[in-house]
Formats: C-alpha cells, sequence, structure tokens
C-alpha cells in the first residue's frame, strides 16, 4: 500500500532527525539537480553539517517561504552562500547559514552510491560548476548526440 505524505511535513521531520544528529536519506524530487541526479530514480544521504560547509558542497535549506530546497553551493561569501542547481542556471543567493541543515555526504545514482572522491561526485562538485556559464549550450549539444530533440523531449537545464 502507497501512502502519500506532505513533502514539507516529511523534510521536517527529516530535519528534526539530522538535528538530533541522525543520517537520512530521501528519493530526489524535482529536476534541478539533473544531469547528476535524476527524479524519481536517485536518493539523496545526508545529515547536519560537521564542518564548514565550501564550494561544491550539495546543501539541504529551507527557503524564507518555507519551501525546502538541495542545491549546491557555487560562492561562499561574507553576507552568506549562493547556491545552484547542477540543472539550473540562475543562482540564488544569499542564504544564511541558519537555512542550511543537511549536507549531503552520500548520493545513490542509477543504483550506486557515489561519495567524496569518486569520480562523478568531484566533477559535478568542481568542473561543473566551472562550466556553469554554458551550461545552456553543453545541454543543447548532449540532447543532439542522445537523440532527445528527435523525440520531442526538452533538455534537462531550466533557467
Amino acid at each position: 500500500m502507497t501512502r502519500l505524505v506532505d513533502t514539507r511535513e516529511y523534510v521536517s521531520a527529516l530535519r528534526e532527525l539530522t538535528e538530533e544528529g541522525r543520517e537520512v536519506s530521501l528519493l530526489i524530487s524535482g529536476s534541478s539537480m539533473s544531469p547528476f541526479l535524476i527524479h524519481a530514480r536517485d536518493y539523496i544521504y545526508f545529515r547536519k553539517p560537521d564542518r564548514e560547509l565550501r564550494r561544491g558542497d550539495m546543501v539541504f535549506f529551507q527557503r524564507d517561504s518555507g519551501q525546502f530546497v538541495m542545491h549546491r553551493i557555487l560562492k561562499v561569501k561574507k553576507d552568506g552562500f549562493y547556491l545552484v542547481g547542477d540543472g539550473q542556471t540562475q543562482v540564488e543567493g544569499p542564504i544564511r547559514r541558519d537555512q542550511i541543515f543537511g549536507l549531503v555526504f552520500c548520493v545513490q545514482r542509477k543504483g550506486k552510491k557515489i561519495r567524496p572522491g569518486d569520480f562523478w561526485w568531484e566533477f559535478f562538485a568542481h568542473a561543473w560548476l566551472d562550466l556553469l556559464p554554458i551550461r545552456p549550450f553543453l545541454s543543447k549539444f548532449y540532447g543532439k548526440l542522445s537523440g532527445a530533440g528527435k523525440r520531442g523531449n526538452k533538455n534537462s537545464i531550466s533557467k
């Protein structure tokens, strides 16, 4: 039997568990972290940040609107953190440190666990961030290579 749960309530409960020092996992919902993480396929594992946050970290935060979001840190500045999804070009910030409650320490991508030090983790934490200005072009190129344009699918990078 499948039970539907309000996302905000569920993530609030996960946030409470991280505050207690627990590690939690969550099935990805949404496309902002594509192409690294895919909606309804991949999982993230996160905990309360236990070190200083830095560029490339994937963090879970709560917007002032109450919405929960998981994105990657692009810049750390005196006024806060600037974040962007792997599938986005629009940078969000400044995000206050008190808004960030989770640090992703592992993902399950295509059924395989990936951690810091693994190729795809490092690629998206470093090179992919540097490619932010040309992501739309890369997405179009990838779409043509994969034949996505022939099937009428839109590319995964959005603004």
